[in-house]
């Protein structure tokens, strides 16, 4: 396989000034002279890569720091232009629509959470004009134009084919099938669009925001069950890009078959016996046998199950506790098979039963102790809900670094390259593509 090398000194002078772009970023100003010693670079090499950046938009020189001591001419301070773009993040899952708008330093300008409607109301059409919403309202509150946006990614629950960077099944939401979220929010956002399952994301998120793990496996607990894998220090896609569908383990002799759903929508074997359903299910039983019918009625109501048994946990109703105590037994020999395969790093519990707090990870515990392997560290995700955000937010900086953060070009005439052999290699399988909006595509959800 034949790939071209630069040979001359235009390459040179790309690397030198990348290099000092990365280092602007990771300060909050500095100088010239600094920035030359931390790169081992000339002070001319670099003041070369500062009018690049300079002329691209991306520093902006500051007055020099002038102090009591010593003389001669100080050094002007250079900074890193965060605000030269922005990236926008999004979550969609039943309970709602979860928008961020981050600078290029990844520090979030605004956010906007909204509810959706009832589950018979969560159509393409109405689920596409809650995000156009939210989104344009961070722009809104953030005062960003258009062209302010340089990437935007979401999140979704269900499988999106790599091949075309569609939703291609989502029990939870049907309505989402297809690609009516990106051509709703690359028209809100006027940039290119990224969608990925949300797990995967949220799995992104907490690497980023959470703590650096180099074998991690996060599992999203709500209704549905499902899970992010971290090996080697990246992300684990699989061959179809469904590694980590977690809910559909089926191992348990004692686990119910799955009920079908509303739209033919069956639950996996193992979130049908885990789940916030089954959950609720529990609470229910354990407050029948004790004469609380209070309780009996609260997680029977729609679209407040999730909320109302983490609630119950969180008030330490006995019944709640109870059941407490069963969920996670359960749950416990699906950390089990997950620790056998992967045997990883540490397991976060990320998702809607990760409110339950203190009480859920002592519960898991003490059922994970019991297993014959030793268990892996147990840690509850620290972003909560919003890690499926955070997660997009660094998916788009990461693509704005690729494609935006490059050193414009020096010369209008290319360097001569030379042809190497290289080893031929096996690829890894991509990611979802990126969707580029055209002006050609409907400008409705």
């Amino acid at each position: 396989m034949d790939v071209p090398v630069a040979a001359g000194t235009r390459y040179m002078r790309e690397v030198n000034t990348t290099a000092v772009l990365t280092l602007l970023r990771a300060a909050d100003h500095t100088s010239a002279p600094e920035l030359a010693r931390q790169a081992g670079l000339s002070r001319q090499a670099v003041s070369r890569s500062l009018s690049d950046l300079r002329e691209a938009g991306l520093v902006e020189f500051l007055a020099p720091m002038r102090s009591g001591a010593g003389s001669g001419r100080p050094a002007r301070r250079v900074r890193f232009r965060a605000e030269a773009g922005h990236v926008l993040g999004a979550s969609v899952s039943p309970e709602g629509v979860r928008v961020g708008l981050a600078d290029l330093s990844g520090t979030i300008s605004a956010a906007h959470n909204a509810p959706l409607p009832g589950f018979e109301e969560r159509g393409a059409k109405a689920v596409a004009r809650a995000l156009t919403d939210a989104a344009r309202r961070v722009l809104a509150e953030a005062r960003i134009e258009a062209g302010g946006v340089w990437h935007a990614s979401i999140g979704v629950p269900g499988i999106v084919d790599p091949a075309t960077g569609r939703v291609r099944f989502a029990p939870s939401m049907p309505g989402v099938t297809g690609d009516a979220l990106i051509r709703a929010l690359g028209t809100a956002a006027g940039c290119e669009v990224y969608l990925d399952n949300d797990v995967k994301l949220a799995t992104e998120g907490e690497l980023w925001r959470g703590g650096e793990h180099r074998s991690m496996v996060l599992i999203h607990w709500g209704e549905r069950v499902g899970a992010g894998i971290v090996a080697a220090g990246a992300l684990h896609r699989g061959a179809t890009n469904d590694a980590g569908d977690l809910g559909y383990l089926d191992l348990f002799t004692d686990a119910p078959e799955p009920a079908r759903e509303e739209g033919d929508a069956p639950l996996g074997a193992f979130e049908a016996w885990t789940g916030t359903g089954a959950f609720a299910g529990l609470i229910r039983e354990a407050a029948r046998g004790r004469g609380d019918h209070a309780l009996l009625t609260r997680p029977a109501e729609p679209g407040a199950e999730t909320a109302a048994v983490v609630s119950a946990v969180l008030n330490e109703v006995p019944a709640a506790l109870v059941a407490l105590e069963e969920i996670t037994r359960r749950f416990a020999q699906g950390v089990g098979a997950v620790r056998a395969l992967l045997d990883p790093g540490v397991v976060v519990v990320g998702g809607p039963m990760a409110r339950c707090g203190p009480a859920l990870s002592a519960a898991l515990r003490t059922h994970l102790s019991r297993q014959r392997l030793d268990p892996p560290p147990l840690e509850l995700s620290r972003m909560g809900e919003d890690s499926v955000v955070q997660g997009a937010l660094r998916h788009s900086l990461d693509q704005v670094e690729r494609t935006r953060l490059r050193p414009p070009s020096t010369t209008g005439r290319p360097d001569p390259v030379r042809q190497t052999r290289q080893p031929r290699r096996t690829p890894c399988p991509p990611g979802p593509p990126i969707h580029r909006p055209s002006v050609h595509e409907s400008t409705g959800p």
